[in-house]
């Protein structure tokens, strides 16, 4: 089935030249799947170039037989936005088999030893990605498959999905795509997303709530309509950024805390130091012969003698 779903993911990379293994990027979503870009600073197989890949990064989650038909293309830019590099743009087919392609002579890597090129050692990496069939060929699958408001649906999910449409009747009513293959895989998406909406706020990284959000717009934009799935992911983002200030406030209390005891610390061993020093300064130590000078009254007689 032809169908359009373009999406641009765009990736910086500090550090590059001290980069030396494969690298990938967080997922991003497109044709009813997540992807990701898999990158070889110092080339596969070729040393001499940079190789880059797209990948799918969920296939073991996908129905067997699962098929996605699309176009890409890299672009290479610096820290500025300048344009370092574009590739070709390239038609294939991702599979089971073949989850992931791309380009294994990408770009010269001298090409990126001009320091001006390489500004600031940073790189952007932006991979278009256009989808044009999506195919699912899961006999076993499909047995366990209900047609429910024009979408596919897991039996094991029906209770889910009609508890959705007798909330938000009209969540599904504009979108885009016709296909139900599309509109099934976009509502996996769904599904999966609620699911991460109902996590314990403090459970999320910055990373997850991200990638929530950007799998939150792409269904927005195909014609979803998800007001109520926003609030709720501003409500958790809200409680965690609470929580995030809280705890952020609780440490810098106890940072405080430590440095007046360093403080403390500091001032006790000047103290002590003080003391050690005049620990350290002796009595002066008389004879018994001063002593006796001092305790016994010099007779005349003597005082004579020692003045003679």
């Amino acid at each position: 089935m032809e169908i359009d779903l373009q999406s641009t993911f765009s990736w910086k990379i500090e550090n590059f030249s001290e980069r030396k293994f494969p690298i990938t990027s967080t997922a991003f979503s497109s044709g009813g799947c997540e992807w990701y870009v898999l990158i070889h600073p110092k080339g596969d197989g070729f040393d001499d170039y940079l190789s880059l890949y797209l990948c799918v990064a969920n296939p073991k989650s996908l129905q067997p037989g699962w098929k996605r038909r699309a176009s890409l293309n890299f672009i290479i830019l610096n820290q500025s936005g300048k344009e370092v590099h574009r590739t070709s743009e390239r038609y294939g087919l991702f599979g089971a088999e073949i989850p992931g392609w791309g380009f294994r002579t990408a770009l010269p890597l001298t090409k990126l030893q001009d320091k001006e090129l390489l500004e600031n050692n940073t790189l952007i990496i932006e991979v278009y990605i256009k989808v044009t069939e999506v195919v699912h060929e899961g006999d076993e699958t499909r047995k366990d498959m209900l047609d429910f408001r024009g979408f596919n649906v897991l039996s094991s999910q029906i209770t889910s999905v009609s508890h959705i449409f007798a909330k938000y009747p009209n969540f599904a009513a504009d979108i885009k795509p016709k296909s139900k293959a599309v509109k099934t895989a976009y509502l996996k998406i769904l599904l999966g997303l609620i699911k991460t909406a109902n996590k314990p706020p403090e459970s999320f990284s910055e990373t997850e709530l991200i990638k929530a959000y950007s799998s939150l717009i792409d269904l927005m934009e195909v014609g979803f309509k998800l007001d109520w799935l926003k609030s709720k992911l501003d409500e958790v983002s809200l409680e965690r950024k609470i929580k995030v200030d809280a705890d952020a406030a609780r440490v810098q209390e106890l940072e405080e805390k430590v440095k007046n005891l360093e403080l403390m610390l500091s001032n006790l061993k000047v103290e002590l130091d003080k003391e050690k020093a005049r620990s350290h300064i002796e009595p002066k130590m008389f004879s018994l012969k001063d002593y006796a000078s001092l305790s016994t009254p010099m007779s005349p007689w003597t005082r004579r003698r020692k003045s003679d």
